[in-house]
C-alpha cells in the first residue's frame, strides 16, 4: 500500500525563513498538517543559532530581526545568543500552532505523479503541489583547499565546529577568513593564545557610518543581481564590507586585526608564501563561510550553468513549484521575513490557476 502523505504545499527548514513561510501559510487559511508540513532536520527550535558557540552573545549579533507577528523582546544581550532564539523560535512555533516536525532529514526531491513534487525523508515519503525550501547554509561548510593541507600536523577545523575561545589557550592559531566570523574569532582569540596571524583573499573592507535602509537595499540589489543571473550567491560581507564598530577599533590598534595575504601553501607546521615567509601554527580555524545547502534538489535539475539556481523573487525560474527562501536577497534575517510572504503570496497563485474551484 503506498504511504505516501499529500499536502498542497512542504516547508523544508524551521529557521527564521521557514518560520517566516509558515507563519504567512497558517495566517492565509493553511491548516497545518492538513494543507502544509514544516520538516526540520535539527534536534530542536532555533534554526542554525542552536549550533552557535557560547561566547556569542545576544549582544554580539548582528542584524537579527524579529519573526513576523511577534516580537523578540527583553533579550539578555549577556545570554548566549544560542539559548535567547531557541526559546524564541520554540515559543513563536508553539504561539502560531506551526506543528514543526524534528527531525527529519530530507534526501531528496523529485518529479512525482500529476505534476507534483515527492519528497524522500527519513520520515517516510510526502507529495506536495509546491515547496518552500529554507534549508540555509550551515549544513554546508565551505572548506578551500591548499597545497599541503593534508600534511599538516596541527588542527584544522571550521566555524562550524568552533566552541569557543577556551580551547586555544597557549595555541598559535591562524584564522582564515575576512567576514564577520572572522574577525570575531579573532577579537575572542587574542587573551588566550599564544599568537594570532589573520589571512584572507582580499583586503577586508571596514565600513563606517549606520547600516541604514538605503546600503541595506544597494547590499540585496547586488545579491539578486546575481541569482537572477543563475550565479551563486556571494556573501554578505563582500557587498557590505565590516562594520567599523568599538571592538574592531580596538583589534586594530592593539594589532589583533593585521591582516595578511592569502598564503601559498600549507605545510606540517604551519603556512608559507611565495616570498619564503612562514608562520608556525598549531591551529587553522577556517572562517571561510558556507554555501547553500541544496543538494536535496539536485533531481530537480535546477542549476544553472553558472552554478546557482536562477530565482525571480522566491521562485526557481526553472520550476515555478519549488520557492528558495533564505537564499540570495533573502539571506539576511529581515529578508528572510519578506521573502517567506512573498513565496505564500506566488504559491497561493499558483494553486489557484491549478485548481480555480478550491481556491473558490
Amino acid at each position: 500500500m503506498d504511504s505516501t502523505r499529500e499536502v498542497e504545499v512542504v516547508v523544508i527548514g524551521a529557521g527564521q525563513a521557514g518560520l517566516s513561510g509558515a507563519y504567512h501559510l497558517r495566517r492565509t487559511g493553511f491548516e497545518p498538517d492538513r494543507d502544509f508540513v514544516v520538516l526540520d532536520h535539527s534536534p530542536g527550535p532555533g534554526g542554525a543559532w542552536q549550533f552557535r558557540w557560547p561566547s556569542l552573545t545576544y549582544g554580539k549579533v548582528h542584524g537579527m530581526n524579529s519573526l513576523p507577528g511577534m516580537e523578540l523582546t527583553a533579550a539578555d544581550s549577556a545570554r548566549p545568543s544560542s539559548d535567547v532564539i531557541s526559546e524564541y523560535f520554540a515559543a513563536y512555533e508553539r504561539a502560531f500552532d506551526l506543528r514543526v516536525r524534528r527531525p527529519v532529514d530530507v534526501r531528496a526531491v523529485r518529479e512525482g505523479d500529476a505534476g507534483r513534487l515527492l519528497l524522500e525523508t527519513s520520515d517516510g515519503a510526502w507529495s506536495t503541489r509546491a515547496l518552500i525550501n529554507a534549508t540555509g547554509t550551515w549544513d554546508r561548510p565551505f572548506w578551500p583547499r591548499y597545497p599541503g593541507q593534508e600534511t599538516f600536523r596541527g588542527r584544522q577545523l571550521h566555524t562550524a565546529q568552533y566552541a569557543g575561545p577556551e580551547e586555544f589557550a597557549g595555541q598559535r592559531v591562524i584564522v582564515v577568513g575576512g567576514g564577520a566570523s572572522g574577525t570575531q574569532h579573532l577579537l575572542e582569540l587574542a587573551p588566550y593564545a599564544a599568537a594570532t596571524t589573520w589571512v584572507t583573499r582580499r583586503p577586508p573592507v571596514f565600513r563606517e557610518g549606520p547600516f541604514d535602509e538605503n546600503v541595506g537595499r544597494a547590499a540585496v540589489a547586488l545579491v539578486e543581481e546575481r541569482v537572477r543571473q543563475g550565479l551563486p550567491p556571494r556573501s554578505v560581507v563582500s557587498v557590505t564590507g565590516l562594520p567599523l564598530n568599538d571592538a574592531i577599533r580596538q583589534g586594530l590598534e592593539d594589532g589583533v586585526l593585521d591582516r595578511r595575504p592569502m598564503f601559498d601553501r600549507i605545510t606540517r607546521d604551519g603556512v608559507e608564501w611565495s616570498d619564503g615567509q612562514r608562520v608556525t601554527a598549531d591551529v587553522i580555524l577556517w572562517a571561510t563561510g558556507f554555501r547553500a545547502a541544496l543538494g536535496h534538489l539536485t533531481p530537480l535539475g535546477l542549476r544553472e550553468p553558472g552554478g546557482g539556481i536562477r530565482v525571480e523573487g522566491t521562485r526557481a525560474v526553472a520550476d515555478p513549484r519549488v520557492h528558495l527562501v533564505g537564499y540570495g536577497p533573502s539571506a539576511s534575517t529581515i529578508g528572510a521575513n519578506r521573502a517567506g510572504r512573498a513565496a505564500v503570496t506566488d504559491i497561493r497563485r499558483l494553486l489557484a490557476a491549478e485548481d480555480p474551484a478550491a481556491a473558490a
